[in-house]
């Protein structure tokens, strides 16, 4: 079956992003605490399946693992239907370039989309995370205790490792390669090529070490929740800024801005035929 060409992706881009800005505020809250506890769902996976893997012995397959497994996040956010603020970074901006968003329409959603995405973030790291004992304390033993220990490695290296410009530079290239995944979705025609299609952009971001601002609100507090040394709020509180500010430009720069120049500009608005337009929540 045929896909949509760039130029019909980015007038799907466009209808789907003016869904999103134009959604009622409670639906767009529960949609995106949603979207914020698949991300974590793929994180969480993520650690059970890298963790004991000794960078040592075994390279850069944890990484790769960590990569593969992650990808669960978004195809969750983009088959079940939800809505991720990174995607939204991406969606809601070319709207309004487009001329059917009015800037506080973005402002609005972004707002709303990141509360919701923290608290689902939230939810699965202290409930099903740290509570159930699938990522253990510090000493603990079994597979908590190296899982424990590979949140650590992760949320240590994020939250104190990385500098402020380190982490705004991570964001960027995390969410260019987002977006690109997003992008893809909205080409795709089935379940199995909307899989694929985000397979690679999300493994590779992850395996690269860059950063998510909604990952890292499951990552930085999980790691708080079990009592990682050294990790404080602040260091949380940072970090998501500087990821935040980060995707944003890899979104809006990278990817809405040049797609709608590309595709979009100077060009009379298309109405796209019911089964072009691929919302994605």
């Amino acid at each position: 079956m045929a896909i949509l060409k760039p130029a019909d992706i980015a007038q799907s881009a466009v209808a789907t992003g003016a869904a999103k800005a134009g959604e009622r505020w409670d639906k767009v809250l529960v949609a995106s605490f949603l979207a914020g506890a698949y991300i974590a769902f793929g994180g969480l996976v993520a650690l059970v399946t890298s963790a004991g893997l000794d960078p040592k012995t075994w390279g850069g397959l944890p990484t790769l693992i960590t990569g593969v497994t992650f990808t669960l996040g978004l195809v969750l956010v983009l088959i079940a239907g939800s809505d991720l603020l990174t995607g939204n970074m991406l969606l809601v901006p070319i709207s309004a370039l487009d001329g059917k968003v009015r800037f506080a329409n973005i402002i609005k959603n972004f707002i709303l989309v990141a509360i919701g995405n923290l608290a689902g973030a939230l939810f699965v790291a202290f409930f099903l995370a740290v509570q159930t004992g699938v990522v253990g304390h510090g000493g603990s033993g079994g597979s908590g205790g190296i899982t424990y220990e590979r949140l650590a490695a992760i949320a240590s290296a994020k939250g104190i490792s990385e500098t402020d410009w380190q982490v705004f530079l991570r964001a960027v290239g995390c969410n260019w390669l987002v977006c690109l995944a997003v992008w893809i979705s909205l080409a795709a025609d089935s379940v199995a090529s909307k899989v694929l299609g985000v397979l690679f952009p999300i493994t590779a971001f992850v395996a690269m070490g860059f950063d998510h601002v909604v990952a890292n609100m499951f990552f930085l507090p999980a790691a708080i929740f079990a009592d990682v040394p050294n990790l404080t709020w602040a260091d949380t509180g940072r970090n998501l800024g500087f990821a935040f500010l980060g995707n944003l430009v890899g979104a809006v720069v990278f990817v809405a801005t040049t797609y709608w120049y590309l595709y979009l500009r100077n060009e009379p608005s298309a109405e796209l035929k019911p089964d072009a337009v691929k919302l994605v929540r």
